[in-house]
């Protein structure tokens, strides 16, 4: 069912947003010091092509660098990001098929806002 449902999630949504973290990423990369940033980016833009089957959890040693650094990353990338997952899942959610996937949509945003501190890890359901 997951392999179905990131199929159907590459070809309505999956795919826009994978460009919109690849293009956030390539552009983190030209001051170096947001390298880490970028390497963050192209981090979500793997999970945002292909969500299902995995969730996020805290980084149990994530701390006060990890919190600086999401604000860093609200402000050059992660509110743009954010808006696309919304918009994303408003779409989504208004056909039936597309309702689990926009469900998934929305559960993105809290880590296309703050994905510092956070690891992608296989569901274990």
């Amino acid at each position: 069912m997951r392999t179905i449902l990131n199929i159907i999630w590459v070809i309505f949504a999956g795919w826009v947003l994978f460009l919109g973290y690849v293009l956030a990423g390539i552009l983190l990369c030209i001051p170096i010091v947001t390298i880490p940033w970028a390497i963050a980016s192209f981090r979500l833009a793997n999970y945002a092509f292909w969500p299902f089957g995995r969730e996020v959890v805290e980084r149990p040693t994530s701390g006060i660098g990890s919190m600086l650094g999401n604000i860093i990353w609200v402000v050059l990338a992660g509110w743009w990001l954010a808006i696309g997952h919304i918009l994303s899942g408003i779409a989504l959610c208004i056909t039936i098929i597309g309702i689990p996937m926009g469900i998934a949509d929305f559960k993105m945003v809290p880590i296309s806002l703050m994905p510092l501190g956070k690891d992608i890890v296989k569901s274990r359901r």
